[in-house]
């Protein structure tokens, strides 16, 4: 059995509680997860690619987030598509997660960090049934938060298993 990962940061949300707190604190659980993966590892470590066959690493996965998190808050429920991305490079297919030879984790870090900032304060004034846009599509709050979830505990899995190929590190 795997152990569970323990920090002060990070809680499982109460099994009962309004929607929108449920939501809110099962994707705070999932960011948190995310960073608590990414810690305790140098830089070499966190841009590691241990599965030959894929562009993932930790540092990769952090920059990801942060474009989803981009896209969705502030493009999509924000209705601003002219938001410039962060890393994103035309040229370059999956340009967030790799080439990260000249990435710099701290920097990195704090962009991923602000832009969930940014989602938390696009959210706070909207109700879960508003709406954003995305390529012509109405999308809810609502829908937002439950894709976030997905998409971290998705990408919480990948890094679950890179920490464990890096260092040996196992708990979820």
């Amino acid at each position: 059995m795997v152990d569970d990962i323990l920090d002060p940061r990070r809680h499982e949300p109460p099994s009962v509680l309004p929607e929108r707190e449920m939501l809110e604190e099962w994707l705070e659980f999932h960011r948190t997860t995310l960073l608590l993966k990414c810690e305790g590892l140098d830089d070499a470590a966190r841009k590691a690619r241990p599965v030959t066959t894929s562009k993932l690493s930790l540092h990769g996965l952090l920059r990801h987030m942060a474009e989803v998190e981009r896209n969705w808050f502030h493009r999509t429920l924000l209705s601003e598509p002219e938001v410039p991305p962060i890393w994103y490079d035309p040229a370059i297919e999956d340009s967030e997660l790799v080439p990260l030879d000249d990435a710099d984790w701290e920097a990195d870090l704090a962009a991923w960090q602000a832009e969930c900032e940014h989602s938390r304060q696009a959210a706070a004034g909207r109700d879960l049934d508003d709406t954003g846009l995305r390529r012509g599509e109405p999308y809810s709050l609502r829908w937002i938060y439950v894709h976030m979830i997905e998409e971290y505990a998705r990408h919480n899995g990948h890094a679950d298993l890179i920490r464990e190929l890096v260092d040996g590190s196992v708990g979820w």
